[in-house]
């Protein structure tokens, strides 16, 4: 086990201090906890459910024939840093993405119509390898329950510099204060920080708690933003966007 200060490793710097277990081993009872990974999108409550993490053991690249194996602890920029060292096309949207290849997989994280299913061949859960056709995904979703051990993905040749330079600068946007990033999931044929703008929330704040003046999805922290505060926004957005527009928007952080 290992104590975790959330206010201090999540990246909105919000949370609890409390223990979580350290996994180092492929097991059934693992199953019980939820991962927390490098903790980037998540927003955790002072009453969390039980926590575990990926020891480094799950930090890996691995080249075997035309796949490249990630260890679901392997952090975004190593794995951007490898690709772009050895030529391997289809990562470059992971420049400036904060977070595990473990979490990334399980939100299909990406930018635009960039996501990080899109060359995924499987992934290694307590129940052995499962194909990426058996899984139910799309915009920043998955239905994957399990724990993600690994993601096997498709080994091309051709880094992209120019896709590699473009994703740079589109998060050249984001601001620079403590976040979980994108609050909220882009509704079809929208944009919720167009929206939230929109509603006059671009900069509003309860608490120490705001939307950023500089990209109105981003829900950051001024300093001493608590639980509570976070929530109450989320709140208000929801209902703000809702009352105006007719769109109920999910959240895209993770709420534990």
């Amino acid at each position: 086990m290992k104590t975790i200060d959330f206010s201090k490793y999540s990246s909105i710097k919000i949370g609890p201090i409390t223990q979580i277990k350290i996994i180092n081993k492929i097991e059934k009872e693992n199953e019980s906890y939820t991962i927390i990974g490098g903790a980037n999108n998540l927003l955790v409550s002072n009453n969390p459910p039980k926590l575990a993490k990926l020891s480094k053991d799950f930090d890996y690249i691995k080249e075997e024939g035309d796949f490249l194996y990630v260890g679901g602890a392997t952090p975004s920029g190593k794995v951007v840093s490898y690709c772009k060292k050895y030529d391997i096309k289809g990562f470059e949207l992971l420049q400036k993405l904060p977070g595990l290849i473990g979490g990334i997989i399980k939100m299909n994280a990406g930018l635009k119509e960039y996501e990080i299913f899109n060359n995924l061949i499987a992934i290694k859960t307590v129940n052995g390898y499962v194909k990426k056709e058996d899984i139910d995904f799309g915009y920043r979703y998955t239905n994957i329950k399990n724990i993600i051990y690994e993601g096997v993905f498709e080994k091309k040749d051709g880094f992209d510099e120019k896709l590699f330079e473009y994703f740079e600068l589109l998060r050249k946007n984001q601001p620079n204060l403590p976040s979980a990033g994108s609050c909220f999931k882009n509704p079809p044929n929208s944009y919720a920080g167009k929206l939230l703008e929109e509603c006059g929330l671009k900069g509003y704040r309860v608490g120490d708690v705001g939307f950023s003046n500089k990209h109105a999805n981003f829900l950051v922290n001024y300093g001493e933003g608590t639980f509570k505060d976070a929530i109450s926004l989320i709140n208000l957005a929801k209902k703000s966007i809702f009352e105006k527009f007719g769109v109920k928007l999910e959240l895209e952080i993770v709420v534990l």
